[in-house]
C-alpha cells in the first residue's frame, strides 16, 4: 500500500472522512474543576482540525455524577453547562472542516480524582495493580474499590447511553467512541484478574465481555443507526502496561467475532507498537487478528505510528484508519506536513509534565 493510502477519503458508518488520519484520545485534565471544557481545550482541538486531521477523538469524558470521573479537571457530559462547554469545542472543529467524536468513559477502580463522590467501584473488590499517576494529580496506591451491584451496573449502562445522547444531539459531536480499553471500568470487567464475579458479568472471555456488548447496544439504541459508534480495546493498561490476554489468539477470536456482531461502526485498537506481534507465540499483530476474525469491520490502529512508513505498513496489514497520539501532540499539522513531505517534529515528553494539562507552547505550534 503506497503513501497516498493515508490521504484517501474513507468512511466510518455513514460519515465520510477526508483522509485516514485521526487524533487519538489523550487525557489532558484542562477542564474546570466541575468538568466544563475550557477555552484552552477549544483552541487545542481546533488546531488539530486546522492541521489536516480528518477526525479528532476527544479525551475521555465522564458520564455521570457518581463514580465515573477518572481524574481531577477532567471534562464531563452530565449537565447543560458541560454540554455547552463541549459545544464550543465541536463548533470550533467544524469551522476548520474537521470532525470530532466524543470518547465516553467510566473510571471504575482507577479513579484518582472525583468531584462528586469518595471511593471507587469495580466489578470486584480488588485493589488495582500499580500506582496512581502523578502527572494526573494522583499519589500512592489505588484504593480498594467496592463491588458494583446489579442495579448499579444497569445505571452505568444507562449513563453511557445518556452521555452519548448528550454528545451527539446537544454538544454537536459527530460520533461516539466507548472507552473499553486501558484498564478503566469496561476493561476491568473484561480482564480476568480484576473480574472475579460469578454472575452473568463474569466467567469466561465472552462472559467478561458482556458489559461492553450491553453498553454498545444501549448506546446504539439511543443514538440511532446514522451516528457512528465505536469501541476502543487494548491489552495493556495505564496501570499494567504489558498485560496480555491469557488465551492468546483464542481470546482474540472470541473478542473480535463478538464485536463484529455488536453493531459498532468501528473498532479502535491500541497497542504500544501496533505492528508488533500481539502474543509471544504468534506472529500476527492485534490488527491482523482483528482483520482475520472481523473481516468486514472498520479498524482504527493506534500505537507509535507517527512514522509515515509504519502507518502505511499497518494499513497494509488491515487497518482502515491511523490514530496518532504523541505524533499529533508534537505536530498538530502532521497530515499537512507529511503530505507536503515536510520534516516532522519529534515528541518531547516534557510537554506532559509535571501535570499533563495543555501548555501554552502547544497552542502556538
Amino acid at each position: 500500500m503506497n503513501r497516498s493510502s493515508l490521504f484517501t477519503p474513507g468512511h466510518i458508518g455513514k460519515v465520510v472522512l477526508k483522509n485516514r488520519l485521526v487524533v487519538a484520545p489523550m487525557t489532558r485534565v484542562t477542564a474546570s474543576e466541575d468538568g466544563i471544557a475550557s477555552e484552552r481545550m477549544k483552541l487545542y482541538y481546533e488546531d488539530f482540525a486546522r492541521g489536516g486531521f480528518a477526525l479528532v477523538i476527544s479525551e475521555g469524558i465522564y458520564i455521570d455524577k457518581a463514580w465515573s470521573q477518572t481524574y481531577a479537571f477532567q471534562a464531563g457530559l452530565t449537565s447543560p453547562e458541560q454540554v455547552a462547554g463541549w459545544r464550543k469545542v465541536t463548533n470550533a472543529v467544524h469551522q476548520q472542516s474537521g470532525l470530532i467524536f466524543a470518547q465516553i468513559q467510566h473510571a471504575g477502580a482507577l479513579s484518582q480524582g472525583n468531584y462528586y463522590r469518595d471511593g471507587t467501584v469495580a466489578p470486584s473488590a480488588i485493589r488495582p495493580v500499580g500506582k496512581q499517576m502523578t502527572f494526573y494529580r494522583g499519589e500512592g496506591d489505588y484504593p480498594v474499590p467496592r463491588e458494583l451491584s446489579e442495579n448499579e451496573i444497569q445505571d452505568i449502562i444507562k449513563s453511557f447511553a445518556d452521555a452519548a445522547s448528550y454528545a451527539v444531539f446537544e454538544a454537536g459531536f459527530d460520533g461516539v467512541e466507548i472507552h473499553g480499553a486501558n484498564g478503566y471500568l469496561l476493561d476491568q470487567f473484561f480482564t480476568d484478574y480484576t473480574n472475579k464475579r460469578t454472575d452473568r458479568w463474569g466467567g469466561d472471555t465472552a462472559g467478561r465481555l458482556q458489559l461492553i456488548l450491553d453498553v454498545i447496544r444501549s448506546v446504539r439504541e439511543r443514538v440511532g443507526e446514522n451516528i457512528p459508534v465505536g469501541i476502543r480495546i487494548s491489552q495493556g493498561k495505564v496501570n499494567d502496561f504489558y498485560h496480555k490476554w491469557a488465551n492468546g489468539e483464542d481470546d482474540a477470536r472470541v473478542v473480535f467475532t463478538l464485536l463484529a456482531d455488536s453493531g459498532i461502526d468501528y473498532l479502535h485498537l491500541t497497542e504500544y507498537e501496533a505492528w508488533q506481534p500481539a502474543f509471544p507465540d504468534n506472529a500476527l499483530s492485534l490488527i491482523e487478528l482483528a482483520r482475520k476474525y472481523a473481516p468486514q469491520l472498520t479498524i482504527m490502529a493506534n500505537g507509535s505510528l507517527h512514522d509515515e512508513a509504519r502507518a502505511t505498513e499497518v494499513m497494509a496489514k488491515g487497518a482502515d484508519f491511523i490514530a496518532l497520539g504523541r505524533g499529533a501532540l508534537a505536530n498538530h499539522d502532521w497530515p499537512e506536513r507529511v503530505a507536503a513531505r515536510g520534516a516532522v517534529r519529534t515528541f518531547d515528553s516534557a510537554i506532559l509534565g509535571p501535570i499533563a494539562n495543555i501548555k501554552d507552547s502547544e497552542l502556538s505550534l
